[in-house]
């Protein structure tokens, strides 16, 4: 699968400028997250275990 021909959504906390994070779904039900900067390296992931990160991560303890 090209990644590259998939429809990215760019966060709505990105500015106009580059250094963007960017979202994709799959046809399989797979999220997918770029660095608009690096737009060839994809992270993918469930999007339940994306959820699970970000829980722990927003109640982690600085």
């Amino acid at each position: 699968m090209n990644f590259l021909l998939l429809p990215w959504q760019k966060s709505s906390y990105s500015s106009e400028g580059s250094a963007c994070l960017e979202v994709a779904w799959t046809a399989g039900g797979l999220l997918l997250v770029r660095e608009s900067d690096e737009p060839k390296t994809v992270l993918s992931t469930a999007p339940e275990r994306l959820r699970a990160l970000l829980t722990l991560a927003s109640n982690a303890r600085v």
